[in-house]
């Protein structure tokens, strides 16, 4: 059980910062509003009326952000695999060269697409 005090004492640290930093953040924040603060707000798009029936949205933005999570989350598997290298052996090496050549080959996939273009 004394293996897990470290892990509880970081829990409560953490919730504690974040507790506090919102608080402070409300009690200290500038309180000026006007109709920009309050409009609703969609990543990086103009909420505009919809015509009836709907309308075409654009979904290039969530696209992009996506791909972004997909290969950030691909990225952090070699975190793990760095920290044990010593201990793997060829093996780890032949699995770890596999691993990033299939995430360059759906990254070149992506880029030839127009994927990664902002216009």
């Amino acid at each position: 059980m004394k293996s897990y005090i470290p892990v509880v004492v970081l829990a409560v640290l953490a919730f504690g910062f974040a507790a506090f930093s919102v608080v402070v953040g409300a009690l200290a924040g500038p309180k000026r509003w006007n109709k920009a603060k309050l409009d609703s707000y969609e990543c990086g798009i103009e909420p505009t009326p919809l015509p009836l029936g709907g309308g075409k949205i654009p979904v290039k933005y969530y696209l992009t952000a996506m791909l972004f999570i997909v290969f950030d989350i691909e990225i952090v598997f070699l975190y793990p695999w760095a920290v044990t290298f010593g201990k793997l052996g060829p093996f780890g090496l032949v699995e770890m060269v596999a691993f990033v050549v299939t995430v360059l080959i759906a990254y070149a996939y992506v880029w030839r697409r127009g994927g990664l273009e902002w216009d």
